[in-house]
């Protein structure tokens, strides 16, 4: 027996067309499509009517060609490969002056989105000023030159509700915007709403032509105050007893006394799954769900786990790990990672992938 990754297409498929609510939507796939599937995520996506993808990836990007030949493609990431860009038609952001300068000339025929730096600090240009010095020296140049497509940001505080960052963000970056607009420069892409701005604020900003979507078209809301009915989760994550073992009491189980039986005639089952498959540590302090009962794990190993279970429970019983009730956002918001975390430490290569309907 192996354990399962499975999705489910149709939840999928509802998810995607309830979120994006037929507003134009930049669908991050990142990190193989945040391990949901590169192919499989870019084919639900333009099933849903989405036409422009964002990645940090260049071998992704240059995929999502091969996958959608007519769609926009946003890099996030800067590289040097240049010609790769100009030959996949691929849009890249370009981060700073100092990279400008320093690849003006070979830049030429690029389609860059410039970047403002905000609050998050990880990449863009850091004031107006360093923007209008870019856009005044590209329009001065009568060389060959990159060509000026996008605009761009990124709200690292928008699923804060109790400090003032995301507005102080969102504040700084509309008055960019808007000054670089009355000065008349013109963008074919503006965008910086990610999942979190993006729902919160219900629509996409003025002058803006997307809102970056990531981790709420797959299922998983990006903030605790969001009604469970507004996000679906297709993902389920399943598992094998193998078999169940009786221990006694002061008697250690697992690993370097990974658990210590307090009573006598503990019933332990033996579960196919564990870190090496991508449990975090912080998800095994939780229950699994085995025939619709929740029983808590009590020692996670590199292939296995424990789960301290009744008479009810015997070898191949199905345990759950995720689902619709085990959803990954609410262990999100019990501290145990970040959305995002917990899909990208799952272990793709030892479990078994599965898409229904």
């Amino acid at each position: 027996m192996t354990a399962i990754w499975r999705v489910d297409r149709k939840i999928f498929q509802q998810n995607v067309r309830q979120v994006r609510n037929g507003q134009p939507i930049m669908a991050v796939v990142k990190n193989n499509a945040y391990n949901y599937g590169l192919a499989f995520a870019i084919e639900q996506f333009w099933e849903a009517g989405i036409r422009c993808f964002s990645t940090t990836s260049l071998k992704e990007a240059v995929e999502i060609r091969s996958l959608a030949p007519t769609a926009t493609i946003f890099l996030m990431n800067p590289i040097r490969d240049f010609d790769v860009l100009r030959e996949h038609d691929i849009h890249m952001t370009l981060p700073s002056l100092a990279f400008y300068y320093e690849h003006k000339q070979a830049l030429a025929d690029v389609k860059v989105h410039l970047e403002y730096e905000n609050l998050l600090h990880r990449s863009g240009f850091k004031t107006l000023a360093e923007l209008q010095e870019v856009l005044a020296d590209h329009e001065a140049n009568d060389a060959p030159k990159m060509l000026i497509t996008g605009l761009w940001t990124h709200f690292g505080y928008a699923d804060e509700f109790d400090v003032p960052d995301y507005e102080i963000e969102r504040t700084a970056w509309l008055e960019i915007v808007e000054k670089l607009l009355d000065q008349g420069y013109t963008f074919e892409m503006i965008h910086a709403q990610n999942s979190a701005s993006f729902i919160r604020e219900g629509h996409i900003f003025p002058h803006h032509t997307h809102a970056r979507v990531g981790i709420a078209l797959y299922g998983l809301r990006p903030y605790s105050s969001l009604s469970r009915d507004q996000i679906s989760q297709a993902l389920t994550v399943q598992a094998n007893v193998l078999q169940v073992r009786t221990v006694q009491a002061g008697q250690h189980c697992g690993y370097s006394f990974a658990y210590t039986a307090e009573q006598d005639n503990t019933r332990l089952a033996v579960v196919d799954l564990g870190y090496g498959d991508g449990v975090l540590r912080t998800r095994a302090q939780h229950d699994v769900l085995i025939n619709g009962k929740r029983y808590p794990i009590r020692a996670l190993m590199m292939s296995h786990m424990f789960v301290e279970v009744d008479d009810h429970v015997k070898a191949q019983d199905v345990v759950t790990l995720y689902n619709e009730d085990l959803r990954i956002d609410d262990y999100t918001f019990k501290g145990v990672g970040a959305n995002s975390e917990q899909l990208s430490a799952l272990n793709l290569d030892s479990l078994t992938k599965e898409y229904t309907n």
